[in-house]
């Protein structure tokens, strides 16, 4: 039987890029089902992602944040009963082409969840800042000291989950810095984290979510979120 797949696509002001990556998409996988969450946005975003009939687009009445947008997506995912969830960037950063890669692992049932790592090989993609590639390999270390596990690229937006992670996140999902904290949420639930090398590219559209803040700022904020989140009591999911 073959397992129900949706994408999720957080998408703020994306109009440059979002009908690029719906139709890659969809080029790549016609079976796919794509959500994309509109943020907030203040341009053509919803109307272009509309247009293409390719996507079901939920439009939030205000800008939530990527965590908030995300979160939306996987309720929808948990309560459609998908079998596997992808977050997926509408800035065309990543490749339709590498999902099989992030969904290979959770089908064969060896990961939980999974993420798409600009590190583990010599790629040759964009590889962001040498700022924010020391946070990440700070954060490379934190995670491997707390949950023994071992993650190269924590701020990756390329991940892909399976019915348990949905549920869990679904119901829980943090909303400051959500990548980095979702590793130390679901590592402490004991759940299978698996990267596999991925290329990426530069965004064509939209800007950055950590646009604006200095690297030493943003690097200490996700510290202290990541070990609140460690230490915060567990939710229980039902």
């Amino acid at each position: 039987m073959s397992n129900k797949i949706l994408i999720i696509i957080p998408a703020y002001n994306e109009e440059e890029s979002i009908v690029d990556v719906i139709v890659s998409l969809k080029k790549t996988n016609t079976k796919y089902d794509i959500i994309v969450i509109n943020d907030g946005s203040i341009d053509m975003t919803s109307k272009l992602a509309k247009e293409t009939k390719e996507a079901l687009v939920v439009d939030l009445p205000t800008n939530v944040g990527i965590g908030g947008a995300v979160q939306t997506g996987f309720k929808y995912a948990y309560r459609h009963g998908y079998d596997i969830a992808i977050q997926f960037d509408g800035d065309g950063q990543h490749d339709a082409g590498e999902i099989y890669k992030l969904i290979e692992p959770i089908i064969k049932e060896k990961a939980d969840f999974t993420i798409g790592s600009r590190f583990l090989d010599d790629k040759k993609g964009f590889q962001s800042t040498f700022a924010r590639r020391v946070g990440i390999k700070i954060f490379e270390c934190v995670n491997t000291f707390l949950i023994k596990q071992k993650v190269t690229d924590n701020t990756s937006g390329f991940r892909a989950y399976n019915k348990l992670a949905i549920k869990l996140l679904a119901h829980d999902y943090p909303t400051d810095y959500p990548e980095p904290e979702t590793v130390i949420i679901l590592g402490k639930k004991g759940l299978r984290i698996k990267e596999v090398s991925v290329l990426m590219h530069e965004r064509t559209g939209g800007k950055s979510s950590i646009n604006g803040l200095q690297p030493l700022y943003y690097m200490t904020k996700v510290l202290l979120s990541i070990f609140i989140t460690y230490l915060r009591k567990e939710r229980i999911v039902k």
